[in-house]
C-alpha cells in the first residue's frame, strides 16, 4: 500500500512537471511568433509601408548630381514636404548599403515606400525630363538655357558650341550651329551627356527636315540652313503670322535679283545691341558678314533660333513681285508691301506721318 502511494505521488509529480514544461514551451513559441510578427511589422512599417505623400495632380522630383549625399536627398524630400519619416528612410539607406552612385531625375509618387524609392535610386531608375528650347538669339543664351534644364555645365556646352572640329561632325559651324536646334519640347534624361545631347538634337533636326521640307527648300534654291537663316530674319521682322510668307517671298525676290536684303534685324544683330528699336545710318555701316545692308545675300547663319512656323513660312512663301516693305501706318506690327521704289516711298511717308502723330499725342 505504501509503495503504491509513493508511485502515485511520483506519477503526479511527473505530470505536473510535464505540464509546466509544456506551458513554458508554449509561451516560448508564442513569444517567438509575437517577436517574428513584430519584426515583420516594423520592417513593413519602415520599409514597405507608404512613407511619401504628394498632393493630387502635383509632380514631385528630386535631382541627384555627382556631389549629392543621402542627407542632400533627405533635404530635398523634406523641403518639398513629401517625406513622412526621414529617419526610417536614412536607416534603410544604410541597411541597404546605398551610396549615391547614379545621378538623375527621380520622381516621388504618392504612397511610395522607402523600398521603392531606394530601389529606384540603387538601379538608376530615373524618369525623363521635358526639355524645351525656343526664343534664343545667341550661343551664350543657348548654353545657359540648356544648363538650366539639364545636368550640363553651361561653360562646357559653350565650349562645344564654339569648337569647329566638334561641330564638323554635325555638318555645322560656329555660324550655323544655332540652326541645328529646332524649337520644340523633347524628352530626355536629365543627366544626359553633352555628346548624347548634341546627337539627339542632330537626330531631331534630320527628322524635322523630312523629304517634303527638303524638296521645298531645293525648289526655292536654298539649303535647309539657309532656309533657317532667312526664317530667323523674318521672325525678327514680325510676329504677325499672315505677314511671314509675304516677307519670305519678298526676300526671295531680292535674293534672286541680287539686291541686298537690307534687313534691319541683321544690322541690329551685327551691332550686338538687341535693345535697339530703330536702325540708324551708322548701324547700316557696321562691317559684319551679318549686316545685309553692307553685304549681299544671306548672313553666314541664323540671327536667332527660328520657330517652326517661320521656317515653314519660307518653305511655303507667297509668290509676288514685292521688293520693299514698310511698317504699316496702323502701327500694329503689320506691313505694307510694294513692287516699286516709288510705291514704297509713299508707304514710308504714311508710316512716318502716323508715327509723328502718335508721338505728339503721347507728349500731350
Amino acid at each position: 500500500m505504501y509503495l503504491y502511494s509513493v508511485e502515485k505521488t511520483l506519477n503526479m509529480s511527473k505530470k505536473s512537471k510535464s505540464k509546466k514544461h509544456y506551458k513554458t514551451l508554449l509561451i516560448s513559441v508564442l513569444s517567438l511568433i509575437v517577436l517574428f510578427f513584430t519584426i515583420v511589422g516594423v520592417r513593413y512599417y519602415t520599409f514597405v509601408a507608404p512613407n511619401f505623400s504628394v498632393e493630387n495632380d502635383k509632380k514631385a522630383y528630386i535631382y541627384i548630381t555627382p556631389e549629392t549625399t543621402i542627407d542632400d536627398i533627405i533635404a530635398q524630400l523634406e523641403s518639398g514636404g513629401w517625406i513622412k519619416n526621414s529617419t526610417s528612410f536614412k536607416n534603410w539607406c544604410e541597411r541597404k548599403n546605398y551610396t549615391v552612385n547614379h545621378t538623375g531625375y527621380y520622381q516621388i509618387t504618392d504612397g511610395m515606400s522607402n523600398k521603392t524609392l531606394i530601389t529606384n535610386l540603387i538601379w538608376g531608375m530615373q524618369v525623363p525630363v521635358r526639355f524645351t528650347i525656343n526664343n534664343i538669339r545667341t550661343k551664350t543664351k543657348l548654353a545657359s538655357r540648356i544648363s538650366q534644364q539639364l545636368m550640363l555645365d553651361s561653360a562646357h556646352v559653350m565650349k562645344l558650341l564654339t569648337d569647329e572640329e566638334f561641330l564638323k561632325t554635325y555638318n555645322v559651324d560656329t555660324f550655323t550651329v544655332i540652326g541645328l536646334f529646332i524649337p520644340n519640347t523633347y524628352e530626355m534624361y536629365w543627366n544626359i551627356s553633352a555628346k548624347k545631347f548634341f546627337d539627339k538634337m542632330a537626330k531631331e533636326y534630320h527628322r524635322f527636315w523630312n523629304e517634303e521640307r527638303l524638296s521645298k527648300a531645293k525648289n526655292i534654291g536654298l539649303t535647309p540652313m539657309e532656309v533657317s537663316t532667312l526664317a530667323s530674319i523674318i521672325e525678327e521682322e514680325t510676329n504677325i503670322k499672315k505677314d511671314k510668307p509675304i516677307i519670305a517671298g519678298l526676300y526671295i525676290n531680292r535674293l534672286r535679283k541680287g539686291i541686298p536684303l537690307q534687313a534691319c534685324p541683321t544690322a541690329k544683330f551685327a551691332s550686338g545691341d538687341f535693345s535697339l528699336t530703330r536702325i540708324l545710318k551708322e548701324h547700316t555701316l557696321i562691317d559684319s558678314p551679318y549686316n545685309t545692308y553692307k553685304y549681299k545675300g544671306l548672313p553666314p547663319g541664323p540671327i536667332r533660333m527660328p520657330m517652326i512656323e517661320s521656317i515653314d513660312a519660307v518653305l511655303n512663301y507667297q509668290k509676288s513681285n514685292y521688293l520693299y516693305m514698310c511698317a504699316k501706318e496702323t502701327l500694329n506690327g503689320e506691313h505694307n508691301f510694294a513692287s516699286t521704289l516709288v510705291e514704297h516711298q509713299r508707304n514710308s511717308q504714311r508710316y512716318h506721318k502716323a508715327l509723328r502723330e502718335a508721338q505728339r499725342k503721347k507728349q500731350k
